[in-house]
């Protein structure tokens, strides 16, 4: 009997805004990383024809998909609404990622090994192995001043509750309540890890290196950052897990 193949019953996430330079690149290198898996392309409507390029090669290549946002722009409703086109179909495993490849999808293959032990695995700068390329110092400070300021708040051990990186089993996102997250920013990343948590899944760190972005523009602003800071005691209101 054959085994099946690192992806097989799998789904990599990309939500896009104006990412028509990247989408070329990481869509390829997803699919060479994580053979057997397929790519859903979440496109917030991008005014530089993201969105017909990544419908372009999903016509060619019917591992790739594409979905139309037409609702609020944001990171969390984008992965929100590519989590639900992945449940309403049978993958077993949901990886999210950045399509500018500050993600690399070398680091894929990791993330999926260790869902064979985890429900929710995050891909960590800050462990061990773990670290960023090209960032200025005042970014570097600001990360993990992020995750440190997270972690303290909620009472959480994981070193990176900022990073995007992630492979859920169907069963998290199935429990997590989809319609009640409220984070449209980088607050998204550690609300579905908090919800993960409270709801009692185990959730694991492996290492990946994150390269800065190489081509189109970050979408980090002051108005994610506050978002981020402010809702983690929203969080907390929430409680321990039940």
């Amino acid at each position: 009997m054959t085994a099946d193949p690192p992806g097989a019953g799998a789904l990599v996430v990309l939500p896009t805004y104006e990412e028509r330079d990247n989408l070329p690149r990481v869509v390829p290198a997803v699919l060479a990383a994580l053979p057997g898996a397929e790519v859903l392309v979440v496109d917030d409507r991008s005014p530089d024809g993201t969105g017909e390029l990544a419908e372009a090669m999903a016509r060619e290549d019917g591992r790739v998909h594409v979905l139309h946002r037409d609702g609020p722009r944001g990171l969390g409703p984008a992965y929100v609404a590519g989590f639900r086109w992945a449940l309403a179909r049978p993958y077993r495993l949901v990886f999210q990622m950045d399509a500018d490849l500050s993600h690399r999808p070398a680091d894929l293959p990791a993330l999926r090994a260790a869902a064979d032990t985890y429900d929710l695995v995050l891909g960590s700068r800050y462990v061990r192995g773990g670290g960023v390329e090209g960032w200025p110092l005042h970014r570097r400070l600001l990360s993990r001043w992020g995750s440190f300021y997270a972690r303290s708040v909620l009472g959480l051990g994981f070193r990176d509750l900022t990073g995007g990186f992630k492979c859920f089993r169907r069963e998290v996102l199935a429990a997590i309540d989809l319609g009640s997250i409220r984070s449209r920013g980088y607050a998204f990343q550690v609300e579905t890890t908090w919800r993960a948590w409270r709801a009692g899944f185990l959730v694991g760190e492996v290492p990946i290196v994150f390269p800065d972005r190489t081509a189109g523009r970050s979408k980090m602003s002051l108005a994610i950052a506050g978002e981020a800071a402010r809702g983690v005691w929203a969080m907390r209101r929430e409680g321990r897990p039940r």
